[in-house]
């Protein structure tokens, strides 16, 4: 499994949107690894440049500049049978709703996990948490690059698919560890409640629930 996480297959590459073919083979699975590449961390004024999908078959697609209405993608994240493993899916999810007016369902986010069940460290980003349980190195350098370029180097290609292809191990990784500490049900209702602090920061509100 390693070697297949370090040198995934190359990914079908489109633009806008899914074909009605692919929607159909990721829908017909249990779970899609996700991840996303944007121009900043700021949905409202950064560019969403690519979402990044894996399956357990080994099927990668990217879509680059996906735009409204893109009717495939809405129905993959929007179908409650298929769940979307995400690492910190609030970010991702809050630019799928404001550029896409994509609301996920059915969440699975491997940074929330790691923080239930990692309590021993505050090592929670993706890079550190990899390298932990799948024992992969992920390499950054490329990270902070021009995602809207009309086209991906090769090292970007391999970044943004590396990102995405671990996203159900990790998975596969914690959830013995939340059943092993008991917080199973605690993660889901965390997954359920991350689309509503998604909308929170596109409506500005900070600390909604703190007493000051």
């Amino acid at each position: 499994m390693r070697d297949s996480l370090e040198n995934p297959a190359l990914p079908v590459i489109l633009e806008g949107d899914l074909t009605p073919e692919l929607t159909r083979k990721f829908l017909s699975g249990t779970d899609i690894g996700v991840d996303l590449e944007m121009m900043g961390l700021n949905p409202l004024r950064d560019r969403l440049c690519l979402v990044q999908i894996t399956n357990r078959a080994g099927v990668s697609v990217f879509v680059k500049s996906p735009k409204r209405p893109c009717p495939n993608l809405r129905t993959l994240f929007e179908d409650e049978k298929v769940q979307k493993v995400f690492h910190f899916a609030r970010m991702d999810i809050g630019f799928l709703l404001h550029h896409l007016g994509i609301r996920v369902k059915r969440i699975f986010c491997t940074r929330t996990a790691s923080k239930l069940v990692r309590t021993y460290t505050e090592a929670h980003g993706l890079k550190d948490v990899v390298q932990e349980l799948l024992g992969i190195q992920l390499d950054k350098t490329v990270k902070h690059t021009d995602w809207a370029s009309d086209v991906l180097s090769e090292q970007q290609i391999k970044y943004a698919l590396q990102d995405a292809a671990v996203m159900i191990p990790l998975k596969d990784c914690l959830v013995p560890m939340l059943e092993r500490e008991g917080r199973s049900e605690l993660a889901e209702k965390c997954f359920e409640v991350i689309p509503v602090m998604a909308e929170l920061d596109l409506l500005g509100f900070e600390r909604l629930f703190e007493h000051h």
